[in-house]
């Protein structure tokens, strides 16, 4: 493993620490839970943008940007051998990932948000 592939692990651990103490924070202060499961009804973090979307929305930023780094280090005839290679393909897998993961969870759960305060009402 090169120094482009340490660093960017190295990174992904400071970034992915910064982003769990920002979700407990938030999960703590928003999410309404009741015995244990959320309470969808009451829950209204789910129905607005809030700190954690805009967090995201950054990340998602980034990830394209080292994605684009990364096609012109390779068209400029890098290889993986280069550090910064190494650095911005690790970075661009794990950032497009996890912003493809919360999207899905932020769109499951506005959902269940929506259905809940609606009901199950059937047109």
């Amino acid at each position: 493993m090169d120094i482009g592939s340490i660093i960017s692990l190295v990174l992904v651990g400071i970034m992915v620490v910064v982003i769990v103490g920002i979700a407990i924070q938030m999960d703590r202060k928003y999410i309404v839970r009741e015995r244990g499961k959320v309470n969808y009804k009451k829950t209204q973090v789910y129905l607005r943008w809030n700190v954690f979307d805009t967090l995201t929305l950054i990340l998602a930023i980034y990830a394209v940007v080292c994605v684009q780094v990364l096609n012109v280090l390779i068209i400029t005839g890098e290889s993986i051998e280069n550090n910064y290679v190494q650095f911005f393909l690790n970075q661009g897998q794990v950032w497009t990932t996890i912003s493809i993961i919360y999207l899905v969870v932020r769109v499951t759960n506005t959902l269940k948000c929506i259905k809940s305060r609606i009901g199950d009402q059937s047109v």
